[in-house]
C-alpha cells in the first residue's frame, strides 16, 4: 500500500564530516547521498503519488535525511524537476545505427509512450521546460542528428522534430487518467456516451460511439495512424526538398 500524505521513513541524525551514520535498527550503512540518488528518489515519489508530491520534506523523509541537507546536491525546486526531466527522457531509446530514418522515429515515439506510462508526470513536465539540462541536450543533439544524417536541412530537422513532438504530447494529453486495459471497459465507456446522446441527435458522434461500443477503441492503433502519416508527410517532404537542391 503506497503512503503518499505521510511517508513511512523516519527523519535520521545526520552525518557529521562525510562518515556514514548507520540505522538503529540496522548494521548496513545507509547508502551514500548523491544527485542522483535524490533524484532516483524524486521520480519515485512522483510515480507514487503525482508530481506535487514531491517536496525537499517529503524527499527528506524518504531518504532518512533533513530536509536541508538534499540542497547540498539539488539547487533548488526547479533544479529537481530539471534533473528529473534528464532521467525520463534518459529512458527514451532513440536508434542510432543501421536504423531508417523514419524507423528510428517511430520506435522513438513508442519508446516515449512507454515512459510517459511509466511515469504519468513525465509528459507534462517535459514539454513545460525548456531542455536544457545534460541529458535533455543530449537527447535533442541524437534525435536532430539522426534528422540532419538523413537529408533534413537544419532548419527542416527542427521543424520535423516540433511537429513529431507535437503530435506526442499532444496524443498523451488525451490518454485517459485511469489506464484502461480490458476491452470490455472501452466498450462500456462508448456505451455509456451513446446513451447520453439524445434519440436522433448529433447523428455523427452517435455513430462513432455505436462503432467504439461494437468494436473498442485501440489507442496505440490511432497513435501508429497518426504517426504513420505524420512521417510519410515529411519522407514526401524530405524527397521534395532533395529535388530542389
Amino acid at each position: 500500500m503506497l503512503v503518499c500524505q505521510e511517508s513511512l521513513f523516519t527523519e535520521a541524525p545526520p552525518a557529521t564530516g562525510g562518515i556514514i551514520v548507520p540505522s538503529k535498527n540496522s548494521k548496513e550503512p545507509r547508502e551514500t547521498l548523491n544527485r542522483e540518488r535524490v533524484l532516483r528518489a524524486a521520480v519515485s515519489l512522483a510515480d507514487e503519488c503525482g508530481i506535487d508530491s514531491v517536496t525537499m520534506r517529503e524527499l527528506g523523509r524518504r531518504l532518512e535525511v533533513k530536509a536541508a541537507s538534499l540542497y547540498n546536491h539539488i539547487a533548488s525546486r526547479d533544479d529537481l524537476l530539471g534533473g528529473m526531466v534528464d532521467l525520463a527522457l534518459s529512458e527514451i531509446a532513440v536508434p542510432t545505427e543501421g536504423v531508417f530514418w523514419k524507423e528510428t522515429m517511430r520506435r522513438r515515439a513508442i519508446s516515449a509512450r512507454e515512459v510517459f506510462a511509466r511515469h504519468r508526470w513525465a509528459a507534462g513536465l517535459i514539454d513545460s521546460r525548456d531542455r536544457t539540462g545534460p541529458d535533455s541536450l543530449a537527447y535533442v543533439d541524437r534525435v536532430l542528428g539522426v534528422l540532419i544524417q538523413a537529408g533534413f536541412s537544419p532548419a527542416a530537422a527542427a521543424n520535423a522534430f516540433l511537429v513529431l513532438d507535437s503530435y506526442l504530447y499532444g496524443f498523451e494529453r488525451q490518454r485517459p487518467d485511469v489506464s484502461i486495459e480490458d476491452g470490455f471497459e472501452r466498450s462500456e465507456a462508448a456505451r455509456k456516451i451513446l446513451a447520453a446522446i439524445p434519440h436522433g441527435g448529433y447523428q455523427n458522434a452517435a455513430r462513432v460511439a455505436m462503432e467504439y461500443a461494437e468494436h473498442p477503441f485501440d489507442q496505440e492503433a490511432a497513435f501508429e495512424f497518426g504517426l504513420g502519416l505524420i512521417l510519410d508527410g515529411l519522407e514526401r517532404q524530405l524527397g521534395a526538398d532533395s529535388t530542389r537542391r
